[in-house]
């Protein structure tokens, strides 16, 4: 894999690192997730396993392809690998023992806050590393179904106020990791993708 014939700024290639950093990290959060809820789902909700088991499939293939992207790029995988896999297996568990609803408020809350950050990532990207545009692009053609499937299985019908809670908390749990994955890297990355729409 290489980076775009014009190659980007030291400035610019930092944020690129930061990217692919902190992308891979949050994929192997979201297998830490799946696998936790896949090991209660085959007692508590069997019906659910196949479509749990698809989406951590893509999410293993997801971060494969991050970490491909890293020696190219001089990025490497972030610090605290430990705190992910543990946040993500205690989020996949406690979801999975509350039930089903709890397990699909779980996928649309941290699919929402991933595809607000790739939607960002993909406009950085632009004219800059063209490679790792078309990754994420694909990537989040699968995140997105994966919260579309999520959001069909809570329905239409009014969240109640621990549903809310429960969205709202993960969402927030998943910003903290993204932060804490790149000791604050990710602050500095937002602010440059931000700049960029500007």
């Amino acid at each position: 894999m290489t980076i775009s014939p014009e190659s980007p700024s030291p400035r610019d290639a930092l944020t690129i690192k930061r990217i692919v950093r902190v992308n891979h990290a949050g994929e192997y959060g979201a297998i830490r997730i799946y696998s936790a809820q896949i090991a209660v789902a085959k007692r508590l909700t069997p019906d659910i396993v196949p479509a749990l088991q698809q989406m951590l499939t893509d999410e293993i293939d997801h971060c494969v392809r991050f970490y491909a992207a890293m020696p190219a790029r001089g990025s490497r995988p972030c610090r605290i690998m430990k705190l992910w896999s543990l946040g993500g297996s205690l989020l996949g568990l406690m979801t999975a023992l509350m039930g089903r609803r709890a397990i699909w408020v779980c996928t649309a809350a941290v699919e929402e806050t991933v595809h607000r950050h790739l939607d960002e990532q993909m406009h950085f990207l632009q004219g800059r590393d063209a490679d790792l545009h078309a990754v994420i692009n694909s990537i989040r053609e699968e995140e997105l179904a994966h919260l579309h499937h999520a959001e069909m299985q809570l329905g239409s019908e009014a969240r109640h106020s621990l549903q809310t809670m429960l969205q709202s908390a993960i969402a927030m749990v998943t910003e903290i990791l993204i932060w804490l994955s790149t000791w604050g890297d990710s602050t500095r990355m937002t602010r440059a993708l931000r700049q960029a729409r500007s």
